[in-house]
């Protein structure tokens, strides 16, 4: 393929350190799909509210992205975006804010996310009625889905498109709807409209096994995985650290040596952007090859990781792998 104007300045600028690893882990990921491979892509942070949908959409729509794994909060504000993006408010001086300031920020219903403050009443609320119903009917059906099959029934069923304040190509749940993309959301229940279906439980308006478990989750994804790692097999492109990459990761090590399926391979590729420093017991921070130790990647797996903000490097490894 070849390449546009992003794609060349990152090739004749980004030669050592870093920047080098990132061009290293966009060839990688590009090498691996062009050899016929899948590529999970995990989401840890806020990687939606940082808006991350105006690249990893078109990733999605142009297969290049077989599975996703985030966290409640990446499902859901990408969607909260989609529909209230105009009332959002951005706090470039977050860093000098004092308590009474964050406070006054929490009674005009606004709740901070580093610079960037999500509305509560257009965001928050105006799902809330919309998910209420989704749940409910299916219940009253007698039917049990996961977070995200419920999130693709209220955006495929068009009840948001009165909302909509950003172009719709730019969201990636959207993308992902429409495609019907598998979803993996550990902790689901750590959300916003996690909190929101517990509180319909408490109240006993809802059941808690409506909402399929994350153990359901990991034993989908383990057909999931046994299904699509056949040939060049499934790489693993880890954006952030937290649960979102800490729960699919495991699913190899789970099959081999929990399941005693000693044909299940490694997962074929492995890149994580981070800036957590590597520690003490800091998973996040531990260099790929301690994932060896765990039977998660192999000696062989091409391994990269790129020390740096995510919201910098995701949309440029994007753009080299979309030719842009």
């Amino acid at each position: 393929m070849s390449k546009g104007p992003v794609s060349q300045f990152v090739q004749h600028h980004y030669r050592h350190f870093n920047a080098a690893a990132l061009v290293d882990a966009a060839k990688g990921y590009e090498t691996h799909l062009n050899e016929g491979g899948k590529m999970m892509i995990t989401l840890g942070g806020a990687m939606s509210t940082a808006e991350l949908g105006l690249s990893l959409a078109e990733m999605i729509r142009q297969d290049k992205v077989s599975i996703i794994s985030c966290t409640g909060a990446n499902l859901e504000e990408d969607i909260m975006n989609l529909v209230a993006h105009s009332h959002y408010k951005r706090v470039p001086n977050y860093r000098d804010l004092s308590p009474q300031e964050e406070y006054d920020l929490l009674e005009n219903h606004y709740n901070r996310v580093t610079d960037t403050c999500i509305p509560e009443e257009e965001a928050f609320r105006r799902i809330q009625a919309h998910i209420e119903k989704v749940w409910k009917d299916a219940e009253a059906a007698g039917e049990r889905y996961f977070p995200h099959e419920f999130m693709y029934k209220m955006l495929n069923s068009g009840v948001l498109e009165q909302y909509y304040e950003i172009d719709p190509k730019n969201s990636w749940m959207l993308a992902a709807a429409e495609k019907n993309l598998p979803i993996v959301c550990p902790g689901w229940e750590d959300s916003t409209m996690g909190n929101i279906f517990a509180s319909y439980c408490i109240k006993g308006e809802l059941k808690p096994s409506t909402m399929k478990s994350g153990i359901e989750y990991m034993t989908w994804l383990a057909d999931w995985y046994r299904n699509n790692c056949s040939g060049k097999g499934v790489g693993f492109f880890q954006i952030g650290g937290g649960i979102a990459g800490d729960f699919p990761i495991c699913v190899v090590p789970m099959l081999y040596q929990d399941l005693e399926m000693h044909d299940v391979p490694f997962w074929a590729y492995f890149c994580q952007i981070s800036d957590s420093t590597t520690s003490y017991g800091s998973y996040s921070g531990a260099v790929p090859n301690e994932k060896i130790t765990w039977g998660k990647l192999d000696i062989t797996t091409p391994k990269f990781i790129v020390e740096s903000d995510a919201t910098i490097v995701a949309p440029l490894i994007f753009a080299w792998i979309l030719g842009q």
